[in-house]
């Protein structure tokens, strides 16, 4: 299912939306531009962009310039944070980007002001080692105001460039050119599902041929929010260009990757990458002590991997080469993940298993569709084991074989070997991650209830809580479980196996509360499931854009006891009920049954695939509106 995805989400759909007249140029600011109330095609927009241009040119030796210039409109006050524009460079090449212009357009008395951008309003914020971003802020901004930038960026040797043209707001026109010599042949990748107008013609620039291509698109509609999505970048309509090959007659010839097996031997290749699995000697000896008596692959995985997770802290840097290198790493007990994950992989290499480095692409950086070094920006670590493949990320302290931190969950990674060898991966969870939930509770006569509630999570329903309890103090996080879920009041917490990563988490504790009930005459009405009902659902557009991403398979239980008081009678109880999706995509199941003066209730939510296309949206929306449905439904206590 998931390459079937991959497939349709990427087949480049026709633009077939009328395209109109209009003015594009920077500095022709029209009175009926600026009267314009709201976009013609999404009244909702705060903003939007009216035209786009980037120029990329690349010479002969090399170097490129490019050349950006925008123009947006701002229609509601909402939009206002359009006109603080952020520029992204590369860290201390500021003297690299230049602002040619940077204007506001207003509409006063019937005519058109320009405000130009005054010197304070822009100034530079040092970000990190890696990038910078120049910040312009345009003055006299008001609703129905147009701003208007132009830049120059000298961005030196151009072996990779991405550029999206889809945006978070409307863009009505957007054009990519490039002008590149002959002798740099460049791989070019499309993305999205919009497809733009290409035209190519070939000129001779400075005493050489040059190929010169523009790429338009007309009415890009606005990126849309929706739950249950891992990266919307993935999704937005853009294009990437990596340097596939220099062939310069009689001078220079150079391949660069082109698919997987190149992509896979260079980044072995690289002095930072495969020389650093081949150090074992800075832990040998730590090694044999630590695998001593340990005879099953098995043991020797989770010994290893306990002992890196233990001594080696994770500095929060990605990245597959190694920052440090893996023995200083080692010696100062923390480096970025390639520094933990190499060392991860030479020291399962050390103990006889045939362990492989696997290069993934994290979900902040997008899916690594196509061919390309630049696509990932991690490594973890996998061990073949017969012909079942374990996947290990010591990066993360919570983590254990085969359950890998969530931002690893990014569809496909590449596992590479010594030989240059490599194969795709899947790291969508297979196993299912579970959550059981024990409820035992008594009603009052006035309505006030008080009970115990047991709750045990696995695998990563166990990571997630595990993550979210290290970084909360208990009172905190307690103080934040009353209020969330009716204002309870919380006693006796204890929670079980917080550390041991490979136990199922448990936390348990007993609640006090007269808010979970309604009391109507001589009638109680109450939620069975109190606050552990879902009662909102999270898909309620009716068609979706972007594929849902629940990131794992889970299966949710629910065991309710509910003591009815003395006095009291049940007089309604929801009917028992069950719904299957089709293929096979979750099962809901909702049994509940009076037992002498206990209520017994059994429900169970499952959901079988942590990805569900577009195409199968409308199975999933119908299923939660039938779910919550059910949880939301009451029983009714009467008295006697």
């Amino acid at each position: 299912m998931l390459m079937r995805f991959l497939l349709i989400c990427f087949v480049f759909l026709g633009n077939s939306i009328n395209i109109q007249a209009q003015n594009y140029e920077l500095g022709r600011i029209t009175i009926p531009e600026l009267e314009e109330k709201m976009h013609p095609r999404d009244s909702a927009c705060v903003a939007a962009v009216l035209a786009s241009t980037v120029s990329i040119n690349l010479s002969l030796n090399g170097n490129s310039e490019k050349i950006v210039k925008k123009k947006i409109k701002i229609y509601k006050s909402d939009g206002y944070d359009y006109s603080n524009v952020r520029l992204y460079f590369g860290a201390g090449r500021a003297g690299y980007l230049k602002v040619i212009s940077a204007d506001t357009y207003n509409l006063v008395d019937g005519k058109i002001v320009k405000s130009k951008l005054k010197p304070e309003s822009e100034f530079i914020e040092k970000t990190n080692n890696n990038y910078w971003i120049k910040k312009l802020a345009f003055p006299d901004v008001k609703e129905g105001s147009i701003i208007e930038y132009q830049y120059r960026e000298q961005i030196g040797f151009l072996s990779v460039y991405d550029l999206n043209f889809q945006e978070n707001i409307p863009v009505n026109y957007s054009e990519l050119k490039t002008t590149m010599p002959n002798d740099f042949i460049f791989k070019r990748n499309l993305k999205g599902f919009y497809s733009p107008k290409i035209n190519s013609k070939i000129a001779n620039t400075h005493g050489y041929n040059a190929t010169e291509n523009s790429y338009v698109f007309h009415n890009l509609p606005a990126m849309k929010q929706e739950s249950y999505v891992n990266n919307i970048d993935n999704y937005r309509t853009g294009i990437s260009f990596e340097l596939e090959k220099v062939t310069i007659p009689g001078s220079f010839y150079k391949t660069f990757s082109s698919d997987w097996t190149s992509v896979s031997k260079t980044i072995y290749g690289f002095e930072s990458f495969g020389p650093e699995l081949n150090k074992t000697g800075y832990f040998e000896e730590d090694l044999k002590v630590l695998l001593a008596g340990k005879n099953n692959p098995t043991e020797k995985i989770t010994a290893i991997l306990d002992f890196v997770k233990t001594n080696i802290h994770w500095n929060n840097h990605l990245g597959f080469s190694c920052e440090k290198g893996v023995r200083k790493a080692y010696k100062e007990k923390s480096g970025n993940c390639a520094d933990i994950n190499l060392m991860l992989t030479a020291m399962l290499r050390y103990a006889g298993l045939t362990a492989n480095p696997v290069l993934i692409s994290t979900r902040s950086n997008g899916i690594a569709f196509f061919p390309n070094i630049s696509a990932f920006n991690a490594v973890i670590t996998a061990v073949e084991n017969g012909g079942d493949i374990i996947l290990i990320d010591a990066a993360d302290k919570f983590s254990t074989p085969n359950v890998l931190p969530l931002r690893d969950l990014n569809w496909i990674g590449r596992l590479i070997r010594k030989d240059g060898s490599s194969e795709s991966i899947d790291l969508m969870p297979k196993k299912f991650s579970t959550k059981n939930v024990s409820i035992d509770y008594t009603v009052e006569e006035n309505g006030k209830i008080n009970g115990k509630v047991r709750r045990q999570s696995t695998d990563y329903d166990a990571m997630v809580f595990r993550n979210i309890f290290s970084n909360t103090k208990e009172d905190a996080y307690l103080e934040e479980l009353e209020n969330n879920n009716g204002k309870i009041e919380i006693k006796d917490y204890k929670r079980d196996n917080e550390k041991d990563c490979l136990l199922p988490v448990t936390e348990s504790f007993s609640f006090i509360s007269t808010n979970l009930s309604e009391v109507i005459g001589d009638k109680i009405y109450i939620n069975p499931m109190i606050f552990f009902a879902n009662t909102k659902n999270p898909f309620k557009q009716e068609n979706r854009e972007y594929p849902v991403d629940f990131g794992f398979p889970f299966v949710e239980k629910y065991n309710v006891s509910i003591r009815v008081p003395d006095g009291f009678v049940l007089e309604n109880i929801p009917q028992a009920e069950g719904l299957v999706m089709e293929e096979g995509l979750g099962t809901f199941k909702y049994n509940i049954a009076l037992n002498e003066n206990v209520v017994q209730l059994l429900v169970l939510h499952q959901i079988n695939s942590p990805i569900v296309t577009r195409e199968q949206y409308a199975i999933l929306r119908e299923y939660y509106k039938a779910m919550i449905a059910k949880q939301t439904e009451k029983i009714i206590l009467k008295r006697i």
